[in-house]
């Protein structure tokens, strides 16, 4: 597909095939915590921007009123789904229980993208809404972590029928009584009875309550667990690229069932799962029982049917050389790529696809020695020489930032400073192997033109996602397996994923919640291989199986585009801490 046609997807466009202007997106339109504070758009009316998420793994948000939110929901010029039959269809209950066998041998992708709300149905196939998780009439309770939360919007996903009924849990990181976030959301709270707000315990000066997660109990006595990329903001769910992991509906441990065996259950297993997955909720109960009630109901629920490897983070010092079950950010990655078949060629590679770049130090001595020593773990089943796998860190810069559909506006939820001495020698280490998120930049570096380019449709949609992938066969390009892949609120941060471990006491210290998924093709069956997906969960039946032929194949549904593009010489990140005097597609600049 050219440059030029992509934009041309949008569901509303000029003659430059970009969207029309609007004086705010909807995605920006509605009440959030934190409150707001001032950023001036040169020429343009200030806005009211909310709390920003820092580069250590937080986003800023843009409010207005409810009436205006209203009005921009409705459909744009008179086009809906239902008026365009030639649009594939899926069944979203059937895609809510978790990946499913859709053909012989070939399974759905286990991630799925949210839709994006100005984007043609084209590219929003298989995508999923919040209302599709959370409308079912059958949900009883819901447990929700996240940092950002908007309670008015969070209650509106849920069945009109049901949704003062619901039992809502608000888990949240604003510790500080006097805390302005902390106030708005008891405000919000306070006008639902059906609402309860917990505040995490948060040990570490530094640390956010950044997982994203949902927790829901049913009438019809199963429980599913729901991980995903989204603050709960009406942004976050409008125009920013997210992905979300379903589990199975779990069931009730039957009464017959036989109890668990004694021996260390299998890496990627729902027995192994629901330890870790327990062991992570009772690390809120260290000052004050706030998990509790879901532990306690929890444990009653078969995880069997559950095929991944929690990836989390909590907060405080953890020994790496004790015997504990879980192990905590890089370590669990670290301790589940063990049992994890890789290829070690020389042109495997993994991407790293984040929102947020913290402070990682003036050397790459934490990003090589650390978190890339964690990652490049796995059983080698390569023949030949073994090789480190090759990194590539994918983060958009100011020109893709300006032509994404929230313009500007989305550049407060992606973070990354240059400005000092220690972050521009950090730049320097991260540079050659920084890739373009949109791929079609007009000063990056040249593509290959003998590798066909996969389009995954989000280029406009900018960034919250947050994707780990190892491409196992060849460089990532769509002819390429994948080895593993995890979605995760982590970015790339040492509060996120723990510094490095003191030689003398074994400890390493993790300052934020995160939580993830990481799932590989051997979960599914037996010598199955992943492949990327693209506009779509599932890979078409004439698609080459690579190099196992007739192998089961288990599709990943990528958020952009292949193969990558890496920067040109010129090209830097952006930056939201500082001016970018260029106006975007809206006609606004960005003046810090």
């Amino acid at each position: 597909m050219e440059k030029d046609t992509k934009r041309l997807l949008l569901r509303t466009g000029n003659d430059e095939g970009r969207p029309h202007r609007r004086s705010s997106p909807i995605s920006l339109t509605h009440p959030v915590s934190p409150p707001p504070k001032r950023r001036k758009l040169s020429e343009h009316p200030p806005r009211e921007i909310a709390g920003s998420e820092t580069a250590s793994d937080v986003a800023s948000e843009v409010t207005t009123s409810d009436e205006e939110e209203r009005e921009r929901q409705k459909p744009i010029s008179g086009e809906s789904e239902t008026q365009r039959p030639d649009i594939e269809k899926t069944d979203i209950s059937k895609k809510l229980e978790g990946p499913s066998l859709h053909s012989q041998g070939r399974f759905s992708s286990p991630f799925h993208l949210t839709k994006i709300r100005d984007l043609v149905p084209e590219l929003n196939i298989d995508a999923v809404t919040l209302e599709d998780i959370l409308g079912d009439p059958l949900i009883s309770e819901c447990w929700e972590f996240n940092y950002l939360h908007d309670i008015d919007f969070l209650l509106n996903a849920f069945d009109q029928d049901v949704r003062n009924l619901v039992k809502v849990h608000v888990i949240h990181g604003f510790w500080k009584r006097e805390d302005s976030s902390r106030l708005q959301l008891q405000e919000q709270a306070s006008r639902h009875s059906n609402v309860t707000l917990h505040s995490a315990f948060m040990p570490e000066m530094f640390g956010t309550h950044h997982s994203k997660m949902m927790i829901l109990l049913r009438h019809d006595e199963t429980a599913q667990i729901v991980i995903h990329t989204a603050n709960m903001i009406v942004r976050d769910w409008t125009n920013m690229t997210q992905a979300v992991w379903l589990s199975p509906r779990l069931p009730l441990i039957a009464s017959t069932q036989p109890e668990g065996q004694d021996e260390e259950p299998r890496t990627g297993s729902g027995a192994k799962f629901k330890i870790d997955f327990l062991n992570y909720l009772r690390s809120y109960d260290t000052r004050q029982l706030t998990c509790k009630p879901i532990i306690d109901e929890l444990i009653k629920y078969d995880f069997s049917a559950i095929k991944g490897y929690l990836i989390a983070s909590v907060p405080g010092r953890h020994n790496v050389r004790d015997d504990s079950p879980t192990r905590w950010g890089w370590a669990a990655m670290k301790q589940a790529l063990r049992a994890v078949p890789v290829h070690a060629a020389a042109k495997s590679e993994i991407a790293i696809q984040i929102s947020s770049i913290a402070t990682l130090g003036p050397t790459d001595n934490w990003l090589k020695n650390t978190l890339f020593r964690a990652l490049s773990g796995g059983q080698d089943v390569s023949e030949g020489i073994q090789a480190s796998p090759g990194f590539k860190v994918i983060f958009p810069t100011a020109d893709e930032i300006r032509n994404s559909l929230d313009g500007y506006d989305s550049g407060g939820s992606i973070h990354t400073k240059i400005q000092s001495g220690q972050q521009a020698k950090q730049l320097q280490y991260l540079k050659p192997i920084f890739c373009h998120w949109a791929n079609d930049s007009v000063d990056g570096a040249e593509l290959n033109a003998t590798v066909p380019v996969q389009e995954a449709g989000r280029d406009r949609a900018a960034p919250h996602i947050k994707t780990f992938i190892r491409y196992g066969t060849k460089p990532a390009s769509s002819s390429s397996t994948i080895d593993w892949a995890l979605v995760t609120s982590a970015n790339l941060s040492k509060q996120a994923w723990g510094e490095a471990v003191n030689t003398t006491t074994g400890e390493m210290r993790i300052a934020s919640y995160e939580i993830g998924v990481l799932v590989w093709p051997a979960l599914f069956a037996e010598d199955a291989i992943m492949k990327p997906s693209f506009l779509k969960d599932t890979v078409n039946n004439n698609d080459d199986d690579g190099e196992k032929e007739g192998a089961p194949v288990v599709a990943l549904r990528l958020p952009y585009s292949l193969p990558l593009q890496a920067y040109g010489k010129s090209e830097i990140p952006w930056v939201a801490t500082a001016s970018h005097v260029l106006p975007d597609w809206k006609g606004e600049v960005w003046t810090e």
